[in-house]
């Protein structure tokens, strides 16, 4: 597990209160909405501000590449590497 997934799944845990969760109870590769972890739009939004205040990331409210980027775990750690700001 990169440092980035760890950071991401911790930020994920924090941020929605998931206090039976650890990072190792998360799969990367699994979906986070619906039969993932079962997030909904609410925690996206929660999820997005909390990346942006961490990361410096920006990401659009309702596009379909916004989606994409909330797939995974995986999908979040390419989305804030290759879009962190310094």
């Amino acid at each position: 597990m990169s440092a980035l997934q760890t950071e991401i799944k911790e930020l994920i845990i924090a941020t929605l209160s998931l206090e039976d969760i650890t990072p190792g109870d998360i799969d990367a590769s699994a979906p986070l909405f619906n039969e993932g972890l079962g997030l909904d739009s609410i925690d996206a939004l929660e999820l997005g501000l909390a990346l942006q205040k961490r990361y410096g990331v920006t990401l659009a409210a309702d596009s379909a590449e916004t989606r994409q980027h909330f797939a995974s775990v995986d999908a979040l750690c390419a989305f804030v590497a290759a879009n962190q700001k310094p």
